[in-house]
């Protein structure tokens, strides 16, 4: 795991973890690295150490696999604590062992790895624009565990290192260097030469912190400077958190108390919190979601078993509007040649020219070349003409949301497709097995949903209609993989699972300004809950009038069995007799100047009248809940029908999808850590008050009664029985 060689004495420490593509920490090369490490301290004729990798990478981090495990498994406190002192403890010999350490940064080093560098006594990055090196751990639920929170304000200074802590902002080494996180950037090719170079002139062999008299850079924690920090730094974190991310308040912490004392007792005071946070719930659901259940949704966990692997070469895009044309941009980005086809060729073009906005600011910023953008450019054909599609492996429909429009599209581009190819829609609630009824082979009709703005939104939800081949659902993955989208499968309903539980957040928004609660209480509540916006903003931002067509598309086909919400009288006032259509055409819920911030809309209060302006804590935490368990309870349903069939769509599909509330982990995550018995009693309880929408699926009363929760092996196959 260590690769260990000493020539003309120094010892280079080579981290080349086996079977993994980046170098990690976890038990075994924590344990191989300080074997190494004490073997050069011990060697006489080792005069100084370097510390690099064999890797294309540095040093990636902890392997969070490994702290999910301590997450959910922990017990006992000071065991836990004991266990996670060890990192401190090895970090601490290796900048206090009496010889001088350099970090030959290769790569990117991320926390952990980060955090090694900052225990050596000099570091050296190559000059890799890829390369990243940042603290990201808050972005998971956690604090800097090695060190980051006492060494780098040390090095840096009080302010930019708690921006950078509590940002999880990644730098450049260029930028690492201006920060002086690092001390020196060189070419990729210099590296060793240069860290051996500084070893043979006169290292240093102890820190700054070390040595007496040492001064925090900027002032100290009790300094005007210090004051100053710490007082905004506060009011940002309450501002951005609403106290949902222990994790902020702990870095916080850790500064404050740390830095106050030397760095012995402040490295213990980071321990002490890092296990606060591991015991604590949030981390270990943010952990196993963001990163764990991720990580095997890229990597293909979905994909069904068997089926050979394929490459869509040529890709034919239907409708060059926001969709079509993001769609061709990430797309002719991962080296697919796409066909852009639209009504007329001006549409075409228009779409073309978004990727043309994008690579242009990408150039202007140095992310990309100009070689690069023609040659991306050049991948995307603009036409109107669908003899323009032979050849394609995968057309992708994303034209007006109506049945016959996509049935018509549907059948003159198959008329000219090979009998290999698939065929997908990017509908976002029109169900999969109805549209299929045009295709000339139901089994090589799918469902791939994007997200707007797809260059942005990472997911794409996969809809297996119910003739969808296990081929086009390899097809649909092996695309999304390229493109570099994590992909959820699920089940034909209507509106899937992202469209339908997120509408039931800004349907909740509007039942409660149906009962007289004020917009901006409603609003400000979603958004402490954890919510990216309010409800009824959010509402706004997607458009009032798509979601009024789609809840009368739903009415029309349900019949009878439709439930009227109180609600809906308000969004066809604002719709149909009033045009408020929401941001895009600049006035819905709220009223959007050109030349101001937003505002609510003052004549909202003629359609729904308040009736209550003030939220004691306690309303709060009611609206709070409403918002969240509504969206959870719809979450469980669609497991229950089988709509979505693995937590880990479930769980990340949400995040990803229409941002529910990270903190949580995913809203099955929320109904496990509430305790499903206690989520399905406070479900009744708001069922009786508000009604039958909170009342939660027979799925979640048998788990209550079983002590059963999803993340234990029988619940999908309990769901699968239902």
């Amino acid at each position: 795991m260590i690769d260990y060689k000493v020539e003309d004495g120094v010892a280079v420490l080579s981290w080349n973890l086996p079977d993994r593509s980046m170098n990690v920490l976890n038990e075994g090369s924590l344990t191989a690295y300080a074997e190494a490490l004490e073997r050069a301290v011990a060697d006489p004729a080792v005069t100084g150490i370097i510390v690099t990798s064999g890797k294309d990478s540095f040093l990636a981090g902890a392997d969070l696999a490994m702290v999910k495990g301590a997450a959910f498994g922990a017990k006992d406190p000071a065991v836990l604590f004991e266990r996670l002192g060890a990192l401190q403890r090895l970090f601490r010999r290796q900048e206090s062992c009496g010889k001088p350490v350099v970090a030959a940064i290769n790569g990117t080093a991320l926390g952990g790895g980060l955090e090694l560098c900052l225990a050596a006594h000099y570091r050296i990055a190559a000059d890799n624009p890829r390369a990243e090196l940042g603290l990201p751990e808050v972005k998971v639920g956690l604090l800097p565990g090695g060190g980051g929170t006492q060494r780098l304000p040390r090095m840096i200074g009080l302010q930019p290192a708690m921006q950078a802590i509590l940002k999880g902002t990644s730098f450049s080494p260029q930028d690492a260097l201006g920060m002086k996180i690092v001390d020196e950037v060189v070419p990729a090719a210099d590296l060793m030469a240069r860290a051996r170079a500084y070893l043979k002139g006169s290292p240093r062999s102890v820190q700054p912190w070390d040595e007496r008299g040492f001064r925090i850079p900027g002032g100290a924690v009790q300094s005007p400077m210090g004051f100053q920090t710490f007082t905004a730094g506060n009011a940002v974190v309450v501002k951005e958190t609403y106290g949902n991310y222990p994790a902020a308040k702990a870095i916080m912490s850790c500064f404050y108390e740390g830095l106050q004392v030397g760095i012995d007792a402040g490295l213990t005071i980071e321990t002490r919190y890092f296990t606060a946070l591991i015991l604590d719930p949030v981390a270990g659901n943010m952990i196993r979601t963001l990163f764990v259940n991720m990580q095997d949704l890229n990597k293909g966990a979905r994909r069904p078993t068997g089926e050979p692997k394929t490459e869509v070469r040529k890709l034919g895009i239907l409708g060059a509007g926001m969709m079509g044309a993001g769609i061709a941009y990430v797309s002719s980005r991962a080296g697919i040649d796409c066909v852009l086809l639209d009504t007329a060729i001006e549409a075409a073009e228009k779409g073309k020219a978004y990727s043309a906005g994008l690579l242009d600011k990408a150039v202007s910023r140095g992310k990309a070349t100009a070689e690069k953008r023609e040659a991306q450019l050049a991948r995307i054909h603009t036409t109107t003409d669908y003899a323009d599609l032979a050849g394609c492996d995968l057309v992708i429909e994303a034209v007006f949301e109506s049945r016959e429009v996509k049935a018509g599209v549907t059948k003159q581009a198959e008329a000219v497709l090979g009998p290999d190819a698939v065929f997908a829609s990017n509908t976002s609630t029109l169900p999969i097995s109805s549209l299929a009824e045009a295709s000339r082979d139901p089994g090589a009709f799918i469902g791939i949903h994007f997200f707007s703005p797809v260059d942005k939104m990472m997911l794409v939800e996969i809809i297996m209609g119910a003739e969808t081949s296990s081929r086009a659902l390899a097809v649909a993955m092996d695309y999304v993989q390229k493109i570099k989208k994590t992909p959820i499968v699920v089940n034909d309903r209507r509106g899937f699972y992202t469209s339908r539980c997120f509408g039931t957040y800004v349907s909740e928004g509007i039942e409660m300004l149906a009962e007289g609660i004020a917009p901006a209480i409603i609003d400000n509540v979603g958004r402490a809950a954890g919510m990216p916006r309010g409800p009824l903003e959010m509402n706004d931002d997607v458009a009032l009038d798509l979601g009024w067509k789609i809840r009368c598309a739903a009415r029309k086909d349900l019949g009878d069995a439709y439930e009227l919400l109180p609600g809906e009288a308000i969004v066809e006032a604002l719709v149909d007799r009033l045009g408020r259509y929401g941001r895009k055409n600049g006035k819905g819920f709220y009223e959007y100047p050109a030349d101001a911030k937003k505002y609510l809309w003052p004549g909202l209060a003629e359609l729904a009248p308040v009736r209550v302006s003030e939220a004691d804590p306690a309303l709060a935490k009611e609206i709070r809940t409403r918002l969240l368990y509504r969206q959870a309870i719809e979450a469980a349903r669609c497991f229950a029908e089988g709509v979505v069939t693995d937590i880990r769509d479930a769980d990340v599909g949400a995040i990803l999808a229409w941002g529910f509330a990270p903190w949580t982990g995913g809203p099955l995550s929320l109904i496990d850590t509430v305790g499903v018995a206690r989520f399905v009693a406070e479900c009744d309880a708001l069922a009786a008050r508000f009604g039958q929408r909170y009342s939660p699926p027979q799925l979640l009363r048998d788990m209550a009664k079983a002590g059963r929760s999803f993340y234990q092996a029988d619940t999908a196959q309990a769901a699968a029985a239902e």
